[in-house]
């Protein structure tokens, strides 16, 4: 089932999400849910709360050498932990929280980020480059944060003004 993607400035995108408990039946219908979501808005990433769960459960599904997103391919992860950040990187993200939105964010190259799958089993991966992102990025909601806090003050204060009068002129 698509399930709404809520967006800025949605209080609800400010919670810290709380760890799974449960590997069930429901967190099983959330994952499958959060993926046809993301897949519907042609994301490559959502965390949980991103459609109003504050749980800590976030999926990743990138598109192959094909331009696919072939979900063999499809991450999710449960109360994911990064060990491991080294190296910068700058790459330009957007947010289907933000739509219509992007800049360039820095962000660590290479991480070590441990986690559960919907089975309850524990996984390790070491990713960098887009994937490093991608996971840092859907992290960052799981903290109650959007990619644009890392904005510097100025672009920060420009995207606060432009995003206002997009709501205001869309009401």
């Amino acid at each position: 089932m698509v399930r709404e993607v809520i967006t800025y400035p949605n209080k609800l995108l400010r919670t810290k999400s709380k760890d799974v408990q449960n590997f069930d039946e429901e967190l099983h219908t959330l994952l499958d849910d959060m993926y046809e979501t993301m897949m519907d808005q042609s994301g490559v990433g959502l965390a949980a709360i991103q459609v109003a769960i504050p749980l800590n459960v976030l999926i990743i599904n990138l598109p192959n050498d094909e331009d696919f997103q072939d979900k063999d391919d499809l991450i999710e992860a449960i109360n994911p932990v990064i060990t491991h950040k080294d190296g910068e990187q700058i790459f330009t993200e957007g947010c289907l929280s933000v739509p219509g939105y992007s800049e360039d964010i820095k962000r660590a190259e290479h991480i070590v980020v441990e986690y559960f799958d919907r089975n309850g089993e524990k996984q390790k991966m070491e990713a960098e480059g887009f994937l490093a992102v991608a996971w840092q990025h859907e992290m960052e909601h799981l903290d109650g944060h959007l990619f644009i806090e890392n904005l510097s003050i100025l672009k920060r204060k420009k995207f606060e003004k432009e995003w206002k009068k997009k709501l205001k002129d869309k009401n």
